[in-house]
């Protein structure tokens, strides 16, 4: 069988996602999730996820796009973001203070580093971003003894990749890896799991099982999963959606049908 990471993104982003995604990693639906830490959520919600350390990754899921960034003065738009990363980038020494403080929440809360560095909207390979992000990372550990936090790469494998998969990774996937690898930095190889956030639950299903049979070892299949929708949140039906088919047997049953077993980060 091969080891795929399941990553449930935006943990703290409201209470219906925090339970859900603290739900779904005791079940052992899920082998990791990434925390936005300038919610004001993410102090009480971290107890949510103390007891399950030994089971899941919890790392750091870096923000520039989200209502909470805006509000801390740092935070554009992700199409005001995108356009500033196309015409130049961002500064990276404003970035370098962004990143660092972002890495500083999630320790206070968590007493120890993430495991790994992910981006919300995928803001951890934009320009500006990606080289003081790196840097960062390579500074605080990169003479650590034990594994060093890794970074996910949101490129789709060869043969899977939409329109969207594409749109992601052109970005900057490729020159993150790069500057990864040459900061000796652990890096998932592939990203799995982007659509559009609308259908049925039976698309989802549909799409999961894709994802699972195209997923490198290794690799990473990022959700978005919530016990309910929350009001105001754009993509709170898919999110319960998401939580019901993952909590439920079909999703044990199509890991069993793809050969696939839910691993940390560790592995890859």
């Amino acid at each position: 069988m091969k080891g795929v990471v399941l990553c449930a993104d935006d943990f703290a982003v409201h209470g219906p996602a925090s339970r859900g995604i603290a739900r779904l990693a005791a079940l052992g639906r899920i082998s990791a999730t990434g925390a936005m830490v300038l919610s004001p959520r993410w102090a009480q919600d971290a107890a949510l996820l103390q007891d399950l350390r030994q089971q899941i990754d919890v790392g750091l899921h870096l923000d520039w796009t989200s209502d909470f960034a805006i509000s801390a003065g740092h935070g554009l738009s992700l199409g005001a973001a995108m356009l500033r990363a196309a015409l130049g980038g961002f500064d990276r020494t404003a970035a370098r203070v962004v990143i660092e403080r972002q890495l500083d929440a999630f320790e206070v809360q968590w007493r120890a580093p993430p495991d790994f560095v992910d981006g919300h909207q995928h803001v951890q390979q934009f320009a500006g971003i990606r080289e003081a992000l790196v840097h960062a990372l390579a500074r605080r550990y990169g003479g650590q003894e034990g594994p060093k936090p890794y970074l996910r790469i949101s490129r789709a494998p060869p043969g899977a990749a939409d329109l969207k998969s594409r749109v992601i990774a052109a970005m900057g996937a490729n020159v993150l890896d790069s500057g990864a690898a040459h900061a000796d930095l652990p890096r998932a190889p592939a990203l799995l799991g982007a659509y559009d956030f609308s259908g049925e639950p039976a698309r989802y299903a549909r799409l999961m099982a894709g994802w699972l049979h195209a997923a490198p070892a290794g690799s990473v299949i990022m959700c978005h999963p919530a016990l309910s929708a929350e009001p105001g949140d754009v993509i709170g039906a898919a999110r319960a959606r998401e939580f019901a088919y993952l909590s439920g047997a079909d999703f044990a049953a199509a890991l069993a049908r793809a050969g696939v077993r839910l691993v940390r980060g560790a592995s890859v």
